[in-house]
């Protein structure tokens, strides 16, 4: 993500998101009551009176302002999308005060103006900024003679795959057997060599396959090798994907893993409820009395809440009194257990009665 302009005193910032992961980034930091404007498309019917029953009218692009009134980011399509009435645009195209939806594009300025960019914010978008655009890992699991990967990205699990060989097993008699199982092989190395950036890949899975693509690997291509490590998991596809990032073994692997970090710290908080811990407490009224008591150590944040519950003065309360602060995302595993928890969750220094 790129600031090419900032304007303190106006409360104005234009912002170019370069990679999905800045837009879900930007889905948090746009808020209900932003002014957010940006080149946009919109169908303008003839209004001459002559037009057709069935004409749907002329797409045109031009810069258009809206009043924000809602903001949906699609994990799956890596959409966002910012709706709102309209507050400036070429008047003689389009009737002020009518709603639009402002699809962002990458690569595509976008200006934001607030009233107030608190310190949350500007720490997101900082974060946001400084980000790398290459992937933290990639997570390759591996079962028989299909792979699947799991992209970890900053907004959480994107995956690719499944490719699939057509390799037979052990058990039957195939001379081409190791002809497709090295086909094999190489297809889930192309589709390794699509993200050359990647820091680190962790290869997995529940039998003996990982073992005999990482001898391949080293044999055909060491540069992919010398980043990657074996790890067994009892399930394959996406649930041993998932197995792998509860482990904590990309978190080992690096340190700016943010999802790694982040099941980690809910898995501490169910281990906490699991032992009927004292120094526990989860949920909006049992953490608001843990912070007023000054006895908060660690303070987990559902992302969403922050802007809905108006929790910002409540995580500055506990960074003021030196506890620490950790926003969870909403858009994997550990961010849907925080919310059933209420969105908040926090561990304690001391028991509070």
């Amino acid at each position: 993500m790129k600031i090419t302009y900032q304007d303190t005193k106006k409360g104005l910032m234009e912002i170019v998101p370069e990679t999905l992961d800045d837009l879900w980034h930007l889905s948090h930091i746009i808020q209900e009551g932003d002014k957010v404007s940006s080149k946009t498309s919109r169908r303008i019917q003839d209004t001459t009176g002559d037009k057709l029953r069935n004409d749907r009218g002329v797409k045109k692009t031009f810069f258009l302002g809206i009043k924000v009134e809602n903001v949906n980011f699609h994990i799956f399509t890596g959409k966002l999308r910012i709706i709102g009435s309209i507050i400036s645009g070429p008047e003689d195209l389009i009737p002020l005060g009518s709603h639009h939806t402002i699809e962002v594009k990458l690569n595509n300025s976008l200006k934001i103006s607030k009233v107030n960019w608190s310190k949350w914010i500007i720490k997101r978008l900082k974060i946001a900024v400084k980000s790398s655009k290459k992937l933290s890992a990639i997570i390759l699991m591996l079962e028989d003679d299909v792979a699947e990967l799991g992209l970890i990205r900053q907004f959480g699990i994107e995956y690719y795959g499944p490719i699939i060989g057509n390799v037979s097993g052990k058990r039957i008699i195939d001379k081409n057997r190791q002809k497709n199982l090295d086909e094999f092989y190489q297809s889930v190395v192309n589709a390794l060599l699509k993200f050359r950036d990647v820091q680190s890949i962790v290869i997995a899975g529940p039998g003996f396959v990982k073992n005999d693509f990482f001898k391949f690997l080293e044999e055909k291509n060491k540069q992919i090798a010398k980043k990657s490590i074996l790890e067994s998991t009892g399930a394959g596809g996406r649930a041993g994907i998932q197995e792998v990032l509860k482990k904590g073994t990309v978190e080992k692997l690096t340190a700016e893993n943010r999802i790694a970090h982040e099941m980690s710290a809910m898995e501490e908080i169910f281990k906490e409820i699991a032992k009927s811990s004292s120094k526990i407490a989860y949920g909006k009224d049992q953490v608001v009395a843990c912070v007023n008591a000054g006895a908060i150590e660690r303070l987990l944040v559902l992302d969403k809440l922050i802007r809905s519950e108006n929790l910002e003065e409540i995580m500055d309360l506990v960074e003021n009194m030196a506890g620490k602060v950790m926003v969870i995302s909403s858009e994997h595993d550990g961010g849907k257990q925080l919310e059933s928890l209420g969105g908040l969750a926090a561990i304690l220094r001391y028991p509070i009665n």
